[in-house]
């Protein structure tokens, strides 16, 4: 088995650049648009069915963007399913609200939000490879706060307070799922509020940092018996699929209640929509 030098060493620069390279892409996964731009240029979603919007984060005093999709078949009278989306680094919201997530959030009568993490490069509270939120082109931005996965990580909880409050949520039937840094940030908000989840889906997740505790992260996960399916191409430049098979590894010594599905020949940024079908079937058939 590869240690963590051995993985991280060649692979950290490209794993944080892949992931922001391929959302600036035209024919990036989506509805067949190139990615709007909005709020400091991060992508928001350009499909009329998505909902793109702003909170007051009053930690910082600033305005937070987050995007929701509601189902059609949601009521005021009924509890809907909710999936919480985390982004990959440098891309933003609304990448996670587009495709066929909408597609299949539509035909299952889900609620679909995702929220910033507080900037492209919070990592949502998971332990960070570098704080360099001056992703892009053009002039360099200020440094991120000594506080940024922090922020990032109560970002997340406040949008998922926000759509509870707003909507009525199955709190039985609450996911998450996160797509490279997002599937880094979904094992570590999998399992330190893994009491929030129905099951949780990391696709491609940038999990370096946290190799070493996997172990610990996947026990917290099954004590709290919250089903876990994680996904990868077996082609990805970006996240080595040896990295992800640490984790399936892991889980398979643990007996945890879950899946591993690696697809062939699929890279980076393509499984994102390449496993969503997989993903929503294994969120219907789990709820708590």
């Amino acid at each position: 088995m590869l240690s963590l030098r051995t993985l991280v060493a060649p692979t950290l620069a490209v794993a944080l650049t892949a992931t922001a390279a391929f959302a600036q892409q035209p024919d990036a996964p989506g509805p067949g648009r190139g990615p709007g731009r909005g709020l400091g240029g991060f992508v928001q979603s350009t499909d009329p069915r998505v909902q793109n919007r702003t909170y007051h984060f009053a930690d910082t005093n600033e305005e937070l963007p987050y995007c929701v999709f509601v189902s059609s078949k949601v009521s005021k009278d009924k509890k809907a399913p909710l999936i919480i989306s985390l982004h990959g680094l440098g891309i933003g919201p609304g990448f996670m609200c587009r495709g066929k997530a909408l597609d299949l959030a539509e035909e299952g009568g889900y609620i679909l939000a995702a929220p910033m993490g507080y900037n492209v490069g919070g990592w949502y509270g998971s332990p960070v490879i570098t704080l360099d939120g001056r992703r892009g082109r053009g002039p360099a931005g200020p440094p991120p706060p000594a506080n940024l996965a922090e922020l990032s990580e109560k970002d997340v909880l406040n949008v998922l307070a926000m759509i509870r409050k707003e909507y009525k949520v199955d709190n039985d039937r609450t996911y998450l799922m996160g797509h490279s840094m997002g599937g880094a940030g979904a094992l570590f908000l999998g399992s330190k509020h893994a009491k929030e989840w129905a099951a949780i889906a990391p696709i491609a997740p940038a999990a370096f940092r946290m190799n070493d505790t996997r172990a610990d992260i996947l026990k917290t996960i099954k004590t709290a018996g919250v089903p876990l399916f994680v996904t990868t191409g077996d082609a990805d430049e970006a996240v080595p699929v040896s990295n992800t098979r640490l984790w399936a590894d892991t889980m398979k010594e643990l007996k945890l209640k879950g899946e591993y599905k690696e697809y062939p020949g699929v890279t980076h940024g393509p499984i994102i929509e390449a496993a969503m079908p997989d993903i929503f079937a294994f969120f219907k058939a789990h709820k708590k």
